[in-house]
């Protein structure tokens, strides 16, 4: 199984919850340099955009920990954000989290693979108001 299908596979039904709920799309760049600029570049988005570059862990800590008051689905729901985190760790390498913008913020999670693709990934956004 590629990168790509292992990635798509764990985010499948997926929703990244904030004050809306987005979906994980997965992408490809080739041979990319992973900075904040370069995102920017790739993203289409102006170079004075803010960036600011987070943990994995971090930015999943609010759905991949478990809680004493979750139901049965929550726990599945925090179960399921687990194994993505860790597919994650397994597939990709210098990891980065870049989070851009601000209000709805775009996140790409972002490292390079071992099977040739150069640079993936998963794109998702997060409402912050």
């Amino acid at each position: 199984m590629t990168v790509i299908e292992t990635l798509t596979q764990a985010s499948q039904g997926l929703l990244m919850p904030s004050e809306s709920e987005y979906p994980f799309e997965i992408f490809t760049w080739k041979n990319v340099e992973l900075t904040a600029e370069k995102i920017l570049e790739l993203t289409n988005y102006p170079p004075e955009t803010l960036i600011e570059e987070v943990e994995l862990d971090y930015f999943f800590r609010n759905v991949a920990t478990e809680k004493d008051w979750h139901d049965k689905i929550q726990k599945e729901n925090v179960a399921k954000f687990q194994n993505l985190v860790q597919v994650i760790k397994d597939n990709l390498a210098e990891l980065r989290v870049y989070r851009i913008g601000t209000i709805e913020v775009s996140v790409y999670i972002v490292g390079k693979t071992n099977d040739g693709h150069g640079v993936a990934g998963l794109a998702t956004k997060v409402i912050e108001t």
